[in-house]
C-alpha cells in the first residue's frame, strides 16, 4: 500500500534562489486514507528572519538559536520520507526549498521524492473555489482546524486532509473510468497536468513515471 509524505515548509523568504533558508519542516504519512505518522522541527541555518517572517509564522530568532541544526533535520526528514513520494500545497514553493535544503545538508536525494501539487490539482478538481489558497479550501470543504496557519505541522495535516478529500473525490467522481484504480501519486501527478475538461482522459494514459534524477517536479 503506497505512504505519500505530506510537507509543508516555513523560511526567511520566498527563493533560495535569494538566499531564503528553511526555519521549519514538517511531514506528514499519509497511507490507506489516513494519517499514520508525523514530523515536525524548527531549523537553525543561521539564517535571519525578517520582522515581517517572524509576525505572519511566530517563528523568532531566539527560537532559531536553540533549534538543532538544519542539516541534522534533512538528514532525519530524508530518513523519516525514504522511498515516499511528496505532496505539498504550492509544490513549486516547497521543491525549491526541500532541494535547496538538501544539497546544503550534502544528502542524497531520494528518486521517490517526486511531487505532486494539491494547489494545481484543485484548479482542476475545484473551479467553483473563490481561489486556491490552502485555508479557502480548508473552509470550503470543512476541515479540521489544525492550528495557526503559517506554521509547517499545522499547515502540513490540513494539505493532508486535502489531499485525502481529493483521492475520495476522485474515487467518486471518475468510478467507471477508474474500475477499481486506486487514486495514488502517479495517478495525481497525471490529474495535475491535464486540463480541466479532460481529467477523465487522464485517467487512462500510462503512469507517471518515478524520475531517477534529483527531486523531479512531476509535472508541477
Amino acid at each position: 500500500m503506497e505512504t505519500i509524505a505530506v510537507i509543508d515548509f516555513e523560511t526567511t523568504g520566498m527563493s533560495p534562489a535569494m538566499g531564503a533558508r528553511a526555519t521549519e519542516i514538517a511531514a506528514v504519512l499519509v497511507r490507506g486514507g489516513e494519517v499514520v505518522g508525523r514530523y515536525q522541527s524548527l531549523m537553525n541555518s543561521g539564517a535571519w528572519v525578517p520582522p515581517f517572517i517572524e509576525q505572519l509564522t511566530g517563528i523568532s530568532n531566539a527560537m532559531l538559536r536553540s533549534a538543532p541544526p538544519a542539516h541534522e533535520v534533512v538528514h532525519e526528514l530524508l530518513a523519516f520520507t525514504r522511498g515516499c513520494p511528496l505532496v505539498a500545497h504550492n509544490a513549486a514553493f516547497d521543491r525549491g526549498f526541500w532541494a535547496a535544503e538538501v544539497a546544503q545538508a550534502g544528502a542524497t536525494p531520494d528518486p521517490a521524492h517526486a511531487f505532486a501539487c494539491t494547489l494545481l490539482l484543485s484548479r482542476r478538481l475545484y473551479p467553483q473555489a473563490p481561489n486556491h489558497r490552502l485555508g479557502t479550501l480548508a473552509r470550503l470543504h470543512q476541515l479540521p482546524d489544525n492550528g495557526r496557519a503559517h506554521r509547517a505541522l499545522a499547515d502540513a495535516l490540513t494539505t493532508a486532509q486535502l489531499l485525502l478529500q481529493m483521492q475520495a473525490d476522485v474515487a467518486t467522481r471518475f468510478a467507471p473510468q477508474l474500475a477499481g484504480q486506486a487514486v495514488d501519486h502517479p495517478l495525481l501527478c497525471r490529474l495535475q497536468r491535464a486540463p480541466r475538461t479532460q481529467l477523465d482522459k487522464a485517467l487512462g494514459t500510462p503512469a507517471c513515471r518515478r524520475s531517477t534524477e534529483a527531486l523531479m517536479p512531476c509535472g508541477v
